[in-house]
């Protein structure tokens, strides 16, 4: 799946619920490492917080786009929307 050309290299999404408080937020990005191969950071936790962090490396750019997408549709089931 090609989706390099028209996928973003870095999201924000939050998930907000006031009523349950729940103010989430979660951030891809990809960033190219020192070889040759890409990086996917994931970035999550409580709004206003530093949260915790995971960084996944892959050969190249393709694998990576990919699982990035793949993580934002999961999120997106979850509620969570574009952030701004």
């Amino acid at each position: 799946m090609q989706q390099l050309e028209m996928f973003p290299e870095d999201i924000r999404i939050e998930r907000v619920d006031p009523e349950a408080n729940m103010y989430r937020f979660y951030r891809l990005r990809l960033m190219p490492d020192l070889f040759g191969g890409v990086s996917l950071l994931r970035e999550w936790g409580r709004i206003g917080t530093q949260g915790r962090y995971r960084i996944e490396l892959f050969e190249d750019a393709v694998r990576a786009t990919d699982a990035m997408a793949a993580l934002y549709t999961a999120k997106q089931k979850r509620g969570y929307q574009l952030a701004g």
